[in-house]
């Protein structure tokens, strides 16, 4: 057995950026070149339908910018965060493996595929390559995993503006800036390159209104109030044409990230060369940890509802499909979106994994030493015969005891970091800048939180006009038999507002570690079966060689297996726990919850049963006309 302590975060950044090159320019190339076949001279759907609403050919680095942005999200930082229940080691291999056999093939294949159908959606090229059943089926299955996307991210968006609330101001600042980006791109001579300096100039000023706001207590809201404003955001900005608002300020928002992978990356490389960032975390916890609603989850098969999309997406087919596919300029930019915007990801999830295992006792520290009375914090105080936090020690103490002890981390970590409202994540984050290049822990901290909900933001009003998409193709039929209710089911503001109020209704819930493993779970079935579709157009289609084949296919099943025993683990374990613990303190909101969840769980699964068989019964007839 190795000694945990002779590892360290930067170590884990240099070992994912070396496996994720390596990947890009072997394996990703193999799919450009030989299963795709990607042709710079072929007309895409940006150019051929250009419409100025939906179909607007962008600049390859504003096209990655928007798309690495909506696929990132809150997923690869808070499902790494959570999965550190189990132990670094389990969490980061999780990431690094699903990365390169399973999510860059999904994301690249899925956006390519759609390229190839005029920009269409994964659920129309699954009722084109399968049967128009199967069409009804994906969209369905679509529509109600983007419910879960919704509430979970409203929630964690909410919380944090809570916890920080310079973040949430520089957030809406940056929502208001992104207009006179996307004008100044668009609509002016200054363009593309007047608009990027203009992006990194409201980004300043921006943060730096956050950090004033914060300091001097000018604006906050609570959680309540948050969620109405994220009701309301996401509905306007689901249904009003992509330039606007959402290319912009994605594009803006991808400068954060970056800006965080290179602060965030390279302090924790700087302080593994300087002999710092030793990773105090357990590298191991227990095989079933208590992480899933407070109950013991086994790692396999319950790991993919927690990592999501820090180690692959369904989400991302749909963003690929969705909005990407309908503004890629040419083919070869295709392999820097969908492959590497997956693996950007992955070294995202990383970087939280690796500043969390370091330096996540400090951040501890400080959330437990600010909600000493929190009931939770007071049970593991208990536990740990810390009975009174009532200095900063006591608390260290605290946290320390609990990295020291891996059954205890296991079985404590999750509800504990859930209570303190996963403040852990962006504090852990702050440290390590702090210890590597002195920056102050405050600014650090509205940094990260900014970060951290600026792209939650953008998957949040992302799924929601992706929702849009679905729930319209889905009432096409109503077309022949009541056109009048067609217009007005199909309307963009009513569709979108159909799907953002039963999301957040759902985030008021506050249920996160419920939620979110039943959105992960919905999540990461999707993309098997995204991938599913996919290797019927690469068997069908593209009449991709074996070795094609087989990087496709294997994945899709081996995720499938996965996914379902983990949603079935999840009907059978955690939604009538939810239940019975809600009757027995009679908590309704507890209740609902576990109804609704269970119901769009359930529903979810079917649907999925209903798509494998379909997949299997196509995979040797020829395409349906």
């Amino acid at each position: 057995m190795y000694n945990a302590m002779e590892w360290t975060a930067g170590i884990l950044m240099v070992i994912a950026l070396t496996i994720y090159a390596l990947f890009y320019f072997t394996h990703g190339r193999y799919l450009q070149g030989k299963v795709v076949k990607a042709d710079p001279s072929r007309s895409t759907p940006a150019y051929r339908l250009y419409d100025g609403v939906d179909y607007v050919p962008a600049n390859k680095y504003v096209l990655y910018g928007h798309h690495f942005a909506s696929i990132a999200g809150a997923g690869p930082i808070v499902g790494p965060a959570i999965a550190l229940g189990w132990g670094w080691a389990p969490a980061v291999l999780w990431v690094w493996l699903g990365n390169v056999f399973v999510g860059a093939v999904h994301d690249y294949l899925s956006l390519m595929a759609s390229v190839r159908y005029d920009g269409k959606s994964i659920g129309w090229i699954a009722g084109k390559l399968m049967s128009k059943r199967a069409f009804y089926v994906f969209n369905s299955y679509i529509w109600f995993a983007l419910v879960l996307v919704i509430a979970a991210f409203g929630y964690i968006i909410s919380v944090l503006f809570v916890a920080t609330p310079g973040a949430g101001v520089a957030a809406m600042l940056l929502l208001l800036f992104a207009l006179i980006i996307g004008y100044t791109m668009y609509k002016t001579p200054l363009g593309f390159k007047g608009a990027t300096v203009l992006a990194w100039i409201f980004i300043i000023i921006a943060v730096y209104l956050g950090v004033l706001s914060q300091l001097n207590n000018w604006f906050s809201l609570t959680f309540d109030q948050w969620i109405i404003v994220l009701w309301i955001y996401i509905i306007i900005a689901a249904s009003i044409p992509v330039w606007i608002l959402l290319q912009p300020r994605d594009y803006t928002n991808a400068y954060i990230l970056w800006a965080s992978l290179v602060i965030g990356g390279g302090a924790l490389i700087w302080l593994a060369i300087t002999g710092r960032g030793v990773l105090s975390w357990p590298a191991y916890t227990l095989f079933s940890p208590n992480i899933i609603g407070g109950q013991p989850s086994p790692f396999w098969p319950t790991i993919p509802l927690v990592i999501a999309c820090g180690a692959l997406s369904g989400f991302h087919s749909l963003v690929g499909s969705g909005t990407s596919s309908k503004q890629l300029a040419n083919e070869l930019h295709g392999l820097a979106v969908g492959y590497a915007g997956m693996l950007t990801e992955g070294s995202l999830s990383t970087m939280v994994i690796g500043s969390m295992a370091a330096y996540g006792t400090n951040a501890l520290a400080d959330a437990i030493y600010k909600a000493s009375t929190n009931k939770v914090v007071v049970k593991v105080a208990e536990a740990l015969n810390v009975i009174q936090i009532d200095s900063y020690d006591k608390a260290f103490e605290l946290a320390s005891r609990l990295a020291a002890n891996p059954d205890i981390f296991g079985k404590l970590y999750a509800g504990l970091a859930n209570a303190l409202k996963w403040s852990v994540i962006p504090r852990s984050y702050a440290y390590a800048a702090n210890n590597a290049f002195g920056l102050d822990l405050t600014v650090m901290t509205i940094f990260a939180t900014l970060w951290i909900t600026g792209f939650a933001l953008t998957s949040l009003d992302t799924a929601t006009r992706l929702g849009r998409y679905a729930w319209q193709e889905l009432m096409e039929p109503l077309k022949k038999t009541s056109e009048s209710l067609y217009k007005f089911l199909a309307n963009k503001w009513v569709a979108s507002a159909i799907l953002a109020t039963l999301g957040i209704l759902l985030a008021y819930s506050k249920q996160f570690l419920i939620l979110w493993p039943a959105l992960a779970g919905m999540n990461q079935l999707l993309s098997s079966l995204a991938l599913m579709t996919v290797s019927l157009w690469v068997i069908k289609v593209q009449k991709a060689s074996g070795l094609g084949r087989g990087l496709v296919v294997s994945p899709t099943i081996f995720i499938w297996v996965t996914v379902t025993a983990a949603l079935l683990w999840y009907l059978a374990v955690v939604v009538p726990a939810t239940y019975s613990t809600g009757v027995a303190a009679g908590d309704p909101t507890k209740i609902v919850t576990a109804i609704i969840v269970g119901t769009i769980t359930t529903i979810g699964v079917i649907l999925n049963i209903l798509l494998f068989i379909e997949w299997i019964l196509n995979l040797k007839k020829p395409i349906s006309k």
